[in-house]
């Protein structure tokens, strides 16, 4: 049986657009990614009415996350059901933070951030280790709940990347290289616990291009 999910990165936030770094701070979306969201909703209800359903729409409890899923999960009667385990990684004292600040105020811990050590903890803050299991945990009883079905969960970028990585079986010290997209829909189509990317980083709903952090290991 397989459950497809269409996992979505929230829309823009003003602190996306100078990179610094979110984690859990609970910030709202900019003016750009309301507008996002908007289309986004008129994509997913056009879909629907034309045979592509959603059974159910999981959200972030973040904010961001929420007001990107907000309007497509009412256009579509849908409850929205909110997930903590689905939060951005926990970044402690970087929070706050765009990466020349990290990089002036901690320079070894900089140093060990851009290594890749997926066992590198910020200063108070999770491994990116200890996020990726985090949000494997979360995911696993969403899709398990869902046989056969077709959902949405909205998330993060550090969430739609650790995504990618169970589909594709890449290490967690393996430098990115796949795009992470505010707004975007990525399809990840789950059976007997395998996962396989279908479709990722699609922004054809969004009237202006939607950015990433150009491929920087800088946080969303």
């Amino acid at each position: 049986m397989t459950t497809q999910v269409l996992f979505i990165r929230h829309g823009e936030t003003e602190w996306n657009r100078i990179k610094r770094i979110q984690g859990h701070i609970d910030i709202p979306l900019a003016a750009s990614g309301v507008a996002q969201a908007g289309q986004l909703a008129e994509r997913l209800v056009r879909e629907s009415r034309s045979g592509a359903r959603l059974d159910a729409v999981y959200s972030s409890d973040l904010r961001r996350a929420q007001q990107t899923a907000k309007p497509f999960a009412d256009a579509l009667g849908l409850s929205l059901q909110l997930r903590e385990g689905l939060r951005e990684r926990w970044y402690g004292e970087f929070q706050g933070h765009d990466g020349e600040e990290i990089r002036a105020k901690y320079p070894a811990e900089y140093k060990a951030w851009q290594s890749h050590d997926p066992d590198f903890e910020p200063p108070g803050g999770e491994s990116l280790r200890a996020f990726y299991q985090r949000v494997m945990r979360a995911v696993a009883p969403i899709v398990a709940a869902h046989p056969n079905g077709r959902i949405a969960c909205v998330a993060h970028g550090g969430v739609l990347d650790c995504i990618y990585r169970f589909a594709s079986e890449s290490p967690l010290d393996t430098p990115r290289g796949w795009l992470l997209l505010n707004s975007s829909i990525n399809v990840v189509d789950y059976n007997d616990g395998v996962a396989n990317v279908v479709l990722w980083g699609d922004v054809e709903h969004l009237s202006t291009t939607s950015s990433d952090d150009d491929l920087k290991e800088v946080p969303r």
